[in-house]
């Protein structure tokens, strides 16, 4: 892991080493092209064979993402065998690319030197992701055996916020006072051999270390030599606050189209910086988080175990029961309504049924406007009414049809009307449920992903059933 200070600061030594692995000589093709069936038989063989050197050969032309999946694709038992044989040899970017539970798995695999090779080795962004990770001892481990100016930098970015900028911000980056020349600029970029692989932009700071502003390598490409970097400086850039939490930080990213941001402390003096990359991996671990949590399977992965996702199942699993509980009592009220007309028991659940996915549609469109903050309170009102019409007009429509329906199945007139009618109740209070639920959540403090689909579910199924049996029971039964 390289480190990068501002030229009048002590300059730390490269404390990389040169990977195991050979630098590949061209193109490595993408993960769809690269493991295919045939390929993982090849690595079962090769495991079972304990063939080291042929799985060494093997993945000197495997990017190290291809790596990360091929490990997780491997069974328990071929897991262990493949870190048994190779693990010392991984390269180091593979343990940033690893799901958090395979991750834990194979690291138990590799002795502590090879770990802190491999913390040192990357970026100090991919080393803080590798680094949470591990049990609090381990940690301590790692990070005593690691230089005290890099173990600084690690242990401050751990003391943020797990999703905050401070953690997901990497510390390599190249940063200049403003009277240096462009020439200056320029020789430093092409002398100094601790410079970030990959930059756009160079931060000018104060001799507080305080980002004034970025200048863009095409500026400094198109500008002469004797010109000072304050002259092209770009003062109208983002910085963000190191405990400001990731979703913003995407958001932010999303709206100004950034590439790049400045994270500064709360002296805003300057920490590091912030690329498009890790925003990338920011939006689709969100995006995949939600969609979990609205399913109730919080952050399970196909890694892991039989056990341990059947435990996080659950306790969802329990709460929908209770709730189903709350639904079968309705229907247990209206017990001698359903003896007396069988017709009850058939049609109650498309009510149920048709409110209970009308909710979640709304819930859906809902959670996900909370997370891009597409409403919020200056538009709640507006869109609370926009999904009641919404409600209204399904429920007008899929009344008439199932209310034809009822009269036609069973010859019966009024069945058909309070099939109807209970049908347009419940899809507008499916509709409010679906809105009103999760920005209440919102307002309490609640991430409205978790919890919403239960209370939606609970609600459509238990006012389906008490509209349905309850018109029933007053105009066909009395």
């Amino acid at each position: 892991m390289d480190v990068y200070r501002i030229p009048w600061q002590r300059k730390v030594e490269n404390l990389g080493e040169t990977p195991q692995f050979q630098e590949p000589e061209a193109e490595l093709p993408g993960f769809g092209e690269t493991i295919t069936p045939d390929f993982l038989h090849d690595l079962r063989q090769q495991l079972n064979r304990e063939d080291k050197v042929a799985l060494l050969a093997t993945f000197q032309r495997v990017h190290e993402a291809d790596i990360a999946e091929l490990i997780t694709l491997l069974s328990h038992d071929h897991r262990a065998s493949f870190m048994r044989l190779v693990g010392s040899d991984i390269p180091a970017a593979v343990f940033a690319e690893l799901d958090d539970g395979v991750r834990d798995e194979v690291v138990e695999y590799i002795d502590i030197d090879t770990l802190v090779a491999t913390v040192q080795e990357l970026d100090s962004d991919d080393a803080v992701f590798v680094l949470e990770d591990l049990d609090a001892q381990e940690q301590q481990k790692v990070l005593q055996k690691i230089p005290a100016s890099d173990r600084a930098l690690l242990e401050r970015a751990l003391e943020f916020p797990e999703d905050s900028a401070g953690r997901l911000a990497q510390s390599e980056f190249v940063a200049v006072p403003p009277f240096w020349t462009v020439g200056q600029t320029i020789d430093y970029l092409r002398e100094n051999e601790d410079l970030p692989t990959h930059f756009l932009e160079i931060f000018v700071v104060d001799p507080r270390h305080q980002p004034v502003g970025v200048v863009h390598l095409s500026e400094v490409l198109r500008t002469q030599r004797p010109i000072t970097m304050e002259n092209i400086i770009d003062d109208d850039f983002t910085v963000i606050e190191a405990d400001s939490d990731r979703e913003d930080v995407a958001r932010l990213f999303e709206r100004y189209n950034l590439v790049s941001a400045a994270v500064v402390d709360a002296d805003r003096r300057l920490l590091g910086v912030i690329t498009a990359d890790d925003v990338f991996e920011v939006i689709t671990e969100e995006a995949g988080e939600d969609i979990l949590l609205l399913g109730g399977v919080g952050d399970e992965n196909v890694s892991d175990s039989v056990v341990e996702a059947a435990r996080g199942r659950f306790s969802w699993l329990f709460l929908n029961l209770l709730t189903a509980i709350c639904a079968s009592l309705v229907i247990g009220y209206f017990e001698g309504s359903i003896e007396q007309m069988v017709a009850l028991a058939v049609l109650m659940p498309i009510v149920a049924s048709m409110g209970g996915n009308a909710g979640t549609q709304t819930l859906t469109i809902t959670v996900r406007s909370l997370a891009t903050q597409e409403i919020s309170a200056l538009n709640a009102a507006r869109v609370v009414y926009r999904e009641l019409g919404i409600g209204l007009l399904n429920g007008i429509l899929f009344a008439i049809v199932t209310g034809a329906i009822g009269m036609v199945w069973f010859r019966d007139t009024t069945l058909g009307v309070v099939l109807a009618a209970a049908m347009i109740v419940n899809l507008i209070i499916a509709a409010l449920a679906g809105i009103l639920i999760p920005l209440g959540l919102d307002r309490a403090g609640i991430d409205p992903a978790i919890a919403s689909s239960v209370f939606v579910t609970t609600v459509t199924d238990v006012v389906g059933f008490l509209a349905f049996l309850g018109f029933a029971t007053l105009f066909l039964l009395n």
